[in-house]
């Protein structure tokens, strides 16, 4: 490429997937600029770093920059074989999680990140001699596809777990709330002397809240070794902990912007004055201010605890910080779900109405009544802000219906009647209108059956069914 070579055109050459634009958005030279030999190397190495390209080249013709390109090729499909304890789609979704999935450019590199997930997520279930083998076969198109077998092995069994530093507790009492155990004659079936990371750190967790429960307000878990013997089928659990002091509750405050009389918020928190500190009861007190403030209108309520500790008297201050935000109304209340019940079915149960103001306990009130229905296999409620808007909130409602309808059909013999045939048809959600029919028949040579049964929940606006 000759010396101060100005541009009049850019050609890109080998393309097969990535567009010519592509290219050009990231070709820091455009027709008109002048580029010399030692930029060249520049403008290669800005192509590169795309990880579009394997082989990029630079040429001149007359005044024209032509930019001949060899593509990566990409991520047709990526199978698996040989897993069982994880299936595919759980795989894959933790694939994808980490931005490898199928269509993505495919170099080595992503190979090996592919299987140092993969890898992860076995080790997570505690099968840590998991076994993968990668074929990649190139396919037309410039296309690959990558075919994973899984060799998973036997999961790791914990053979000791201990407890270290614990003087207050015995080990075995601690070890009583874990879920990871040494096992006994129910591990067959229970697998809690299988280990996995994540039941780990849940038992650690257990194991903090026990403390904090307790009073032990400055508890630590020092360190966690988990050890493997070499052929990766025996763990070894040591946990260190540091118990600290016991300490009691000194004082109870409410701080911050308190709604009406804060008299009236203190039978809410179940706590006292020379009491061992406990993190759940103040949690859940907390928890209480704030249903009480949601059922004033205050859906974003949000309640604190701060503790001030002081380390010569051993003990604790709590402060429920209030911040109650705005007064908030209810917008709309949209239903999903119901592909058969008609939505006024559902909202007739409701006993929180639009345009009144927030309340959390007519919500709780509400989705029980829909539940209590039986016409629903779960009924969830959400209440996300209105965007744009400090005092609104919609209610969200997804139900998942269940069949409410019964079929029974029965056949029988008596010296009186002879052959006896019964059928009954039960229809408890008629027509998705919440209302119940009912079908019986009963026939036989010397008599005939008929009952019919039809029900209305809501006879009346105030619930009285007929």
């Amino acid at each position: 490429m000759s010396a101060g070579f100005r541009v009049s055109d850019i050609r890109v050459e080998g393309l097969q997937r990535i567009t010519a634009g592509t290219v050009f958005n990231y070709l820091p030279v455009r027709p008109g600029d002048t580029i010399d030999f030692d930029q060249t190397a520049e403008l290669i190495r800005t192509l590169y770093k795309t990880g579009f390209f394997k082989d990029v080249r630079l040429e001149q013709q007359g005044e024209m920059l032509v930019v001949v390109v060899t593509e990566r090729p990409a991520i047709a499909e990526i199978g698996f074989s040989g897993n069982k304890s994880i299936d595919t789609d759980a795989l894959k979704e933790g694939l994808k999680d980490i931005g490898l999935a199928e269509g993505r450019t495919f170099d080595r590199s992503v190979l090996e990140r592919i299987e140092q997930e993969l890898e992860r997520q076995y080790f997570n279930q505690g099968k840590y001699a998991v076994q993968l083998t990668s074929t990649v076969t190139p396919l037309e198109r410039n296309r690959v596809s990558i075919d994973i077998d899984v060799i998973e092995g036997e999961t790791a069994l914990i053979r000791r777990l201990n407890i270290v530093g614990n003087r207050s507790f015995d080990e075995e009492e601690l070890l009583d709330a874990f879920v990871l155990s040494t096992g006994g004659w129910l591990s067959r079936f229970t697998k809690d002397n299988q280990y996995s990371r994540p039941k780990l750190s849940g038992d650690l967790e257990t194991l903090r809240s026990f403390y904090l429960d307790r009073g032990y307000v400055n508890f630590k878990i020092e360190s966690t070794q988990v050890t493997i013997t070499p052929d990766k089928h025996d763990i070894y659990i040591t946990i260190n902990i540091s118990e600290g002091d016991v300490y009691t509750i000194s004082d109870i405050r409410l701080a911050g912007d308190i709604v009406g009389d804060p008299a009236v918020y203190f039978p809410s928190i179940h706590l006292r004055r020379g009491q061992f500190f406990d993190r759940k009861t103040i949690v859940e007190s907390s928890d209480r201010i704030s249903a009480q403030l949601s059922d004033q209108g205050y859906a974003f309520a949000n309640v604190n605890s701060i503790p001030e500790i002081d380390e010569d008297s051993k003990t604790v201050a709590i402060t429920f910080f209030v911040d109650p935000g705005k007064r908030a109304y209810v917008r709309r209340i949209n239903i999903r779900g119901n592909s058969r019940t008609r939505d006024e079915v559902v909202r007739r149960e409701f006993r929180q109405m639009e345009a009144a103001w927030f309340s959390g306990e007519k919500l709780k009130l509400s989705r029980e009544r829909a539940q209590r229905t039986g016409y629903f296999e779960s009924v969830s409620v959400e209440t996300p802000a209105v965007p744009g808007s400090a005092d609104e909130v919609d209610i969200n409602v997804a139900v998942s219906e269940k069949p409410s309808g019964s079929l029974v059909a029965g056949i029988g013999f008596s010296q009186a009647d002879g052959i006896v045939l019964n059928a009954s048809i039960n229809q408890e959600n008629f027509a998705g209108t919440g209302k119940k029919v009912a079908l019986a028949l009963k026939t036989s040579s010397a008599n005939k059956h008929y009952q019919v049964s039809y029900t209305n929940p809501y006879y009346t606006v105030d619930g009285i069914s007929r």
